[in-house]
């Protein structure tokens, strides 16, 4: 969208229901969300911000007034069914609901605004035809992949029981105790090698594991040491545990230019295992990537 949507203002009305107690519009589904609801701004921060961190929500701007957006509305509603809980259709009447409309700048009825993590992802304007709107959303599904919670289980559905060997791994971490997470997790790969979820989780705790010893003034020391690789490494370390990514792979990027031979290897390994730390689709580590092939070659 072009400029940032203050959703803020919107926060502050009384506690909305439940989320997934909204008043459904039509059907229900097995995921145990309903694919349609109509939102109120009493209800717009349980049924869109808070579900959007579940699965996108397609926020409609409508008007009764507008006798073609109340037909491009009925449209969309079975292609919410289709998707079965994997996304959520939250029709907003504009009329009674200005505030929502005011927060995202409505220009024109209907509005369609896809929401996900609590920000709007991406929208579009107008009556457009059922197939078209199918493919835009399937690139909203398809960014958002990965990245949200997903829908809840149906009502009535045995949860999943939990694995009894991740939950050691996650007690131990919650104790603080990273030598005992990261045996447990490494008790998984041995039985299963190709365990993402746990080579994800064992690559995490050596990440944690080796910046408690990274020094307060790592990044300082790697500036006035630019030759000192293990200065280097460590200050990467600790501007990556800070949440600076880009400026932690910019320094080993840098640092990889500058040497040669196993120092050059040291420096690229450690940067190939931060990387591992993100999806591989992550525009950072994508761009990293692109300027680590051109520092080698």
């Amino acid at each position: 969208m072009s400029g940032a949507v203050d959703l803020s203002a919107l926060k502050d009305r009384p506690q909305a229901p439940p989320a997934g107690q909204g008043a459904p519009a039509a059907g229900g589904s097995t995921s145990g969300l309903t694919p349609v609801v109509e939102v109120t701004e009493e209800t717009f921060e349980a049924e869109v911000l808070e579900r959007s961190m579940q699965v996108p929500v397609l926020v409609y701007l409508w008007s009764p007034r507008s006798d073609a957006s109340a037909v491009f509305g009925d449209e969309l509603e079975p292609l919410a069914a289709e998707g079965d809980g994997t996304w959520v259709l939250a029709k907003v009447d504009v009329d009674s609901n200005m505030r929502i409309a005011q927060a995202f700048g409505v220009q024109g009825i209907p509005t369609v605004v896809a929401v996900a993590g609590g920000q709007p992802l991406a929208d579009f304007q107008g009556v457009q035809p059922v197939d078209q709107v199918r493919g835009w959303l399937g690139q909203v599904l398809a960014a958002t992949a990965g990245k949200l919670t997903g829908p809840p289980p149906a009502e009535g559905a045995e949860p999943e029981p939990e694995d009894p060997r991740f939950v050691a791994a996650e007690d131990a971490l919650a104790e603080g105790d990273l030598d005992g997470a990261e045996a447990a997790y490494q008790v998984i790969l041995d039985a299963e090698p190709a365990n993402k979820e746990a080579l994800a989780a064992l690559r995490q705790v050596r990440f944690l594991a080796r910046v408690q010893t990274v020094a307060p003034d790592a990044v300082a020391t790697a500036a006035a040491e630019p030759t000192n690789v293990d200065a280097q490494l460590a200050a990467a370390d600790a501007l990556l545990y800070t949440q600076q990514p880009e400026d932690a792979f910019g320094l080993l990027i840098d640092a990889i230019k500058r040497y040669a031979g196993d120092d050059k290897t040291a420096v690229r390994t450690r940067l190939l295992e931060l990387f591992e730390l993100f999806d591989p689709a992550d525009p950072i580590v994508v761009s990293a990537r692109r300027k680590l092939a051109s520092a080698l070659y």
